[in-house]
């Protein structure tokens, strides 16, 4: 037994049902910090609940969903599961998975599927680390009760501290048992089996029209804010007339595309190009410039940063920058953020940027980019504009 699963059983908790190297896991190309870990007790306490589903399950029967950096997938392919097919919102999290994959000569455990119908087809066992939000949890069950087999399992994992009782309740409307892990290393696990029968529509994704702003939103379940506007978001689009002219621009983590298809509508000669490294952001920033009939000039892509783009290639990039890593409240992305921009940003081209006043992003745009100038403050925000030296 190594060192690691001997601590597990000497803290009280039963003996683990994998010897896999949790810790030989890293979360590149993603933030890697002191206060950020690559796996944690859930995914284990996952694992266990699941081991004998695992153990019975045929080939391509197991489907992992939310697997941060690769916990859930390597350990159940070492332990012997085999055509597992895995969804992670997140870019940053498929390329650690792969990464991993690749340091532990896994790669044949990875197959990579976008979050439909595809992923779902034929599975008994789902593994899913739990989202925090309620409506990608429920757009995940829809899609399990449409599509896997009648008999399918899900053991639906993730921190005590961040679970609901209302995840429970998201649960019980798609499937007819619904059940709860004792709690380990305050972590739990929720068990669904007997999904209801479905008919109808799909309730994803989701839409709504914004009548002060004549603008659809449209928005899978884990897309930041949904189909409503975010307050940081509404205050950069108060001073969209200001933003200088330009032939293209880049929406940098561009969410439900608000932003780019608002650009795209009140400047008609421009190019914008949506990027974040979300899933469920891309299809939703996709059809949310359909909606608008701007589908012909925003150019939506999933991208981890701007990795894809060139250098020197962009006279005006808009940000609203995330100040979370999963649950945990980091500057880590911001920064790299800022970095990307500098990089892709030609001389003179201009960084428009909204972020929460009380995190004091000025000094670190004027360092990264070039001079900075305030555009607009209030209670909570405040909207900067940073010149490329």
């Amino acid at each position: 037994m190594s060192g690691d699963a001997g601590r597990w059983r000497a803290a009280g908790y039963p003996e683990q049902v994998t010897d896999f190297a949790f810790d030989r896991l890293r979360r590149w190309p993603d933030i890697e910090a002191d206060n950020l870990f690559a796996f944690d007790a859930s995914d284990r306490l996952i694992l266990e609940t699941a081991a004998d589903s695992l153990r019975a399950a045929g080939g391509g029967e197991t489907v992992v969903v939310g697997d941060r950096y690769g916990a859930l997938t390597l350990a159940a392919a070492h332990d012997g599961a085999t055509g597992i097919r895995t969804h992670q919102d997140e870019l940053s999290g498929e390329r650690a998975l792969d990464a991993n994959a690749r340091a532990l000569s896994m790669t044949d455990a990875v197959s990579h599927f976008p979050l439909d119908a595809t992923l779902f087809r034929g599975a008994k066992v789902v593994l899913l680390q739990l989202p925090r939000s309620l409506d990608a949890l429920a757009e995940i069950a829809e899609l399990i009760a449409r599509h896997a087999e009648p008999d399918v399992t899900v053991y639906a994992g993730g921190r005590v501290k961040h679970m609901t009782r209302a995840m429970n309740d998201v649960l019980a409307r798609f499937f007819g048992t619904v059940t709860a892990s004792l709690a380990q290393q305050k972590s739990r696990v929720l068990i669904a089996r007997d999904p209801v029968p479905l008919s109808g529509e799909p309730a994803w994704p989701a839409r709504e029209f914004h009548s002060d702003l004549g603008l659809w939103v449209v928005a899978h379940g884990a897309a930041f804010a949904g189909t409503k506007i975010d307050i940081g978001t509404r205050f950069l689009l108060e001073f969209l007339d200001a933003v200088p002219d330009a032939a293209d621009a880049i929406d940098l983590g561009c969410g439900t595309g608000v932003l780019a298809t608002a650009l795209a509508r009140a400047r008609p000669a421009m190019r914008v190009t949506a990027t974040d490294q979300s899933a469920a952001a891309v299809a939703s920033a996709r059809e949310t410039a359909l909606a608008n009939g701007v589908a012909d000039r925003v150019s939506v892509v999933r991208d981890d940063g701007l990795s894809m783009q060139p250098d020197a290639s962009s006279s005006l990039i808009l940000l609203n920058p995330p100040f979370h890593v999963g649950a945990t409240v980091h500057a880590g992305i911001a920064h790299k953020l800022f970095a990307d921009a500098a990089r892709v940003l030609r001389p003179g081209g201009e960084l428009w940027a909204v972020w929460n006043s009380h995190l004091g992003y000025r000094s670190a745009l004027e360092r990264t980019i070039g001079p900075t100038r305030q555009i607009g403050r209030n209670a909570k925000f405040t909207v900067t504009a940073s010149t490329k030296r």
